[in-house]
């Protein structure tokens, strides 16, 4: 391993992150620099890459292998009520307080494949709000974006996303949501006619909305502190007085310049804005 992890220096990697920078307009100079040279590292050597000149040729020249590449360096592992303790918490408190607002909109930030956004379609469609409630679904990724909006999964991941659907609160038969089609399930149209999926970058893109709840699980680990708390200035911006903000298990809006507007909800990751 620490032979491969000598295939590409530091500061390759940062000539790497000023090329999408400069070609591309990707910006990933905030991202923790652990992490990304890892993803790097990965698809370097998944690909048998012979040198780091021809690698970065053909990021910078192939359009094609640059869409990989964007995509294992961002794509966020994922599934259906991830943590259902968390879902249960916007089933039970969540919800019923945002279903007494005449409208709901929702921002969904770095949503990766979609099994977050369909989760949330189906608590809302069993709480009837669905028909009342906008679900903006976003990404950097464009790759994952189009899978996203296929709506299709794996079929043999259905019987742990049925667990976790259970755990999270829901009664219904989960079967119920999907087709079986050969070895994949095809979502129901009704839970996709809710969700906008598109491209925003949380590094250089504003505010396109205001909403009532934001949700961005996972994704602020991979950020420095600095843009941890740009992009948690975003979310404020964003955020409705008395709206929701909820983030992944190993992060927190605490030391931030926007902590002071917020009261947290016991028990799970999710903070309501008070001011």
């Amino acid at each position: 391993m620490n032979q491969e992890l000598s295939v590409i220096t530091d500061e390759q990697v940062e000539i790497l992150l000023g090329d999408l920078l400069e070609q591309y307009g990707y910006d990933f100079t905030g991202y923790s620099k652990a992490s990304i040279k890892r993803r790097i590292l990965r698809l370097y050597s998944l690909d048998k890459q012979v040198s780091f000149a021809e690698f970065r040729y053909r990021i910078n020249n192939d359009t094609v292998y640059f869409k990989r590449f964007v995509e294992q360096i961002t794509v966020n592992v994922t599934e259906m009520f991830r943590d259902p303790g968390f879902f249960k918490t916007l089933r039970d408190v969540v919800f019923p307080n945002l279903g007494t607002y005449p409208f709901i909109r929702i921002w969904l930030a770095g949503c990766s494949t979609g099994e977050e956004a369909y989760s949330i379609s189906i608590i809302l469609k069993e709480l009837n709000l669905l028909h009342k409630s906008l679900i903006y679904a976003t990404d950097l990724n464009p790759v994952v974006l189009e899978k996203a909006a296929q709506s299709m999964f794996a079929l043999s991941q259905m019987k742990q996303y049925s667990e976790n659907y259970i755990l999270s609160g829901g009664t219904k038969d989960f079967s119920s949501y999907y087709t079986a089609n050969y070895s994949l399930a095809k979502f129901n149209d009704e839970l996709k006619s809710k969700i906008i999926f598109s491209t925003h970058n949380l590094v250089s893109d504003h505010s396109f909305n205001e909403f009532q709840l934001i949700l961005c699980r996972n994704v602020l680990i991979y950020f420095d502190r600095d843009l941890q708390h740009k992009v948690l200035n975003l979310f404020d911006e964003s955020l409705e007085g008395l709206g929701y903000l909820a983030l992944g298990s190993k992060e927190t809006i605490d030391f931030s310049p926007i902590s002071k507007n917020f009261k947290r909800i016991p028990a799970e990751k999710i903070w309501r804005k008070v001011s």
